[in-house]
């Protein structure tokens, strides 16, 4: 496992990271992780898949940070799904990626060049929703009032914090209208078996899930590449 380095073209000025395993065989996938809180909830399944590929499938794997995100130094409020999607295939590249697994929220942004299996899928409009239903229970327990119509006009012109996140109105735009795209193979949760863990109030693992998404991404992994 390493954190290696590539050219975030949103955020010149420095490099950004991703977290790779290096397998022996000649696959190599781009991970796109899952979006805000389910990217935190999700990153210990995440990682034991790559340690899984690259030690029991040889294949290599790379999960970078999305710009504003984790690590990342570029400012969120900047970002759309655009420069996301650019900054994936501009990391793809980098790393010769030949597959791209989308993780939740992360298949809004996997780069159209590359065969793309989606992990449990969910439009960004479904993502909003969960947020700001968190945004208004947090104001209701404060006594703040505050309605959903104001914040999403507000998000729309203005942007929001979020959770903690600060969506610009770029962002927060695309999030509510962009569809999923129609070209790749999606693993729904119950294939895997159980709850996912995206819907546990804290990060968790599961042995039993990572083995089973382990399993299901390497066999996609290796019918996609037969010509």
């Amino acid at each position: 496992m390493d954190y290696i380095p590539w050219p975030d073209p949103t955020f010149p000025r420095e490099p950004a990271h991703a977290l790779a395993f290096e397998g022996t065989g000649p696959h190599r996938l781009l991970i796109v992780p899952a979006l805000f809180d389910e990217g935190n909830r999700l990153r210990r399944l995440t990682v034991e898949v790559q340690r899984r590929l690259a030690a029991r499938h040889t294949i290599t794997s790379v999960m970078p940070d999305l710009p504003g995100c984790n690590e990342s130094l570029a400012p969120l409020e900047a970002q759309n799904l655009a420069s996301w999607r650019g900054a994936m295939e501009a990391c793809a590249v980098h790393f010769g990626a030949t597959h791209v697994l989308g993780l939740r929220g992360g298949a809004l942004v996997t780069p159209c060049t590359l065969p793309a299996l989606h992990y449990a899928p969910v439009t960004g409009a479904a993502i909003l929703r969960q947020m700001l239903r968190a945004r208004l229970l947090s104001a209701r327990e404060a006594g703040r009032t505050e309605t959903r119509a104001d914040l999403e006009e507000l998000a729309r012109t203005q942007g929001l914090n979020l959770n903690g996140y600060r969506i610009g109105a770029c962002l927060f735009s695309d999030l509510e209208q962009t569809e999923l795209r129609g070209d790749a193979q999606d693993l729904p949760q119950s294939q895997i078996g159980g709850a996912g863990l995206w819907l546990r109030a804290e990060p968790g693992e599961s042995p039993e899930q990572a083995d089973t998404l382990t399993r299901a991404v390497a066999e996609w992994v290796e019918r996609s590449a037969r010509p």
